[in-house]
């Protein structure tokens, strides 16, 4: 397995070009990163056409110069929209401009847009796009960018965004905040090409719209032992080393007892959905507790054992889900008040959906551990930080994080790019995953698939980050297998994860007996 990808934060980016720039000049570092850029738009762009790039007063626009310069020289056909005023550029960007001229790059020069709105601003207008155009390259700002686009250079972003030809973004599209992957507008890249490190706003949020297919170059800019990554990127490297191993001399009792805690009236197709998920990942046997009344079996599945919740062993279970289809009545409240209790506990919890609105409610504290797991939207997410949704999403990193302090337990922030936090500090960003799981039930199927996993005695942040991996696996694996993204069901993903899931084991432990 790789080693985990790295994400970087801004001022950790700035900390390791501090470093280069002590053993290099800082120009050597744009001229690689626009030879870089150039070596790459040369593979992805395509050819034919003019290729326009658009350099902003910073030093991406530098860099999208010294791009420019390569391709021109190299033979294809460019122009630069440049919207600055040359003597205002700092001075690597200018000396990257003094090059593109001395080449002569064909260069328009545009006034900077003004960033704000204000009455007296008149209607910024930009030259026709070139003839046979076929690509714009995104060099209007960098990684410092903290707030929403406005004024002229939103009317820019907003006219690229409408030329119907490919767009290529240079570190991270214009527009979009580089820690947080906030963006009310941004360049809507088809691919993007980040520098020194992959930043966490590329795969959160609306990072994964507006980046497109994302590209690496460390520019050969090694970070320094003092800038440690605070975040990194999940997959299989995260988690494979912890996946249970299935040995012939075993049986059902090696992996585990599960029980979903869930349905209430009307809603016991929930626990449901966790429950055959939770079969297809492995566990050894599964339970439903329903708070309403109980279905004689599970047609579909019937080795999933029914029962009311009452009935529930608890002390025999090796896992808990609560939350599936629960409600907020009064036995739902009685099942989530057990966490009261200190005493030391076998089952570790999953608490979803409506057991995470009732642990915001709590007016007592519940006993949590590093080995319990939650998983809220961002809805649940600020109720249980007592704050709204768009301050959950200005900064998912921070809620999640701030959530693993607060309640002492495994975050799975889901959304776009869901976002997992440990108590121990550790941060994630999962990068699997599609528009396809935006249809009811696909929670439900996450809670029972990460109960499973705790069941086979992962570790819980480990079994946190295989379950969402997996989850979003088996959406982009449907999705590959030409199913579209409107109309999957929650129930088509089990089988999808058991493909990947078992895919994993072979590829750590082996076959069984080979």
């Amino acid at each position: 397995m790789d080693t985990p990808t790295p994400l970087y934060l801004t001022h950790q980016i700035r900390a390791i070009e501090t470093v280069a720039f002590q053993r290099e000049p800082s120009y050597a570092v744009m001229e690689r990163a626009g030879r870089a850029a150039a070596r790459w738009l040369d593979g992805v762009a395509p050819g034919g056409g003019t290729l326009l790039f658009v350099a902003g007063p910073g030093n991406n626009g530098g860099d999208a110069l010294v791009a420019a310069t390569t391709l021109h020289r190299a033979g294809r056909t460019v122009r630069v929209w440049l919207l600055a005023q040359p003597e205002r550029l700092p001075a690597d960007a200018s000396q990257a401009w003094q090059a593109a001229c001395a080449a002569d790059v064909p260069i328009d020069m545009l006034p900077p847009p003004a960033t704000s709105p204000t009455a007296s601003t008149p209607a910024y207008t930009l030259p026709s796009f070139p003839p046979r155009m076929s690509a714009i390259v995104d060099g209007l700002l960098g990684i410092g960018l903290t707030r929403p686009v406005q004024g002229d250079l939103a009317a820019v972003i907003e006219h690229l965004n409408r030329a119907p030809v490919p767009r290529f973004a240079l570190d991270v599209p214009s527009g979009l905040q580089a820690d947080t992957g906030v963006a009310q507008l941004a360049i809507r890249a088809d691919a993007t090409l980040t520098f020194i490190g992959a930043k966490p706003g590329l795969y959160t949020g609306q990072g994964r719209d507006w980046a497109g297919t994302v590209t690496v170059d460390d520019l050969g800019l090694a970070p320094p032992d003092s800038v440690g990554a605070e975040v990194v990127l999940n997959g299989p490297a995260c988690f494979a080393h912890a996946l249970p191993s299935r040995l012939h001399a075993s049986h059902k009792g090696s992996y585990g007892s599960l029980a979903i805690i869930g349905g209430d009236a009307g809603m016991c197709g929930a626990p449901l959905l966790g429950a055959r998920a939770a079969l297809r990942l492995g566990a050894g046997r599964v339970h439903v507790g329903f708070l309403a009344d109980v279905p004689p079996f599970d047609a579909l599945h019937p080795e999933v054992m029914l029962r009311t919740a009452s009935q529930i062993d608890r002390a025999g279970m090796d896992a808990v889900v609560l939350g599936p289809g629960m409600g907020q009545g009064t036995q739902a409240q009685s099942w989530v008040g057990l966490l009261r209790d200190p005493a030391p506990r076998a089952a570790r919890y999953v608490l979803d959906a409506d057991a995470l609105n009732l642990l915001a409610q709590a007016r007592t504290p519940l006993h949590l551990t590093e080995q319990d797991i939650l998983t809220p939207h961002p809805l649940e997410a600020a109720r249980l930080l007592s704050e709204d949704v768009a301050t959950v999403q200005a900064d998912r990193l921070a809620a999640a994080r701030a959530l693993s302090t607060r309640y002492g337990a495994v975050i799975v922030l889901k959304g776009s790019g869901t976002v997992l936090a440990a108590p121990d500090g550790r941060l994630a960003i999962n990068p699997t995953g599609n528009a396809a799981l935006a249809t009811a039930g696909t929670g439900d199927v996450l809670a029972g698939m990460t109960g499973a996993l705790l069941a086979q005695g992962m570790p819980a942040w480990e079994a946190a980050l295989a379950a969402v991996w997996l989850h979003g696996a088996a959406a982009d694996r449907l999705i590959a297998q030409g199913a579209g993204m409107a109309g999957l069901a929650a129930g088509d993903l089990a089988c999808a994860a058991r493909a990947s899931y078992d895919e994993l084991i072979k590829l750590v432990h082996g076959s069984p007996g080979l």
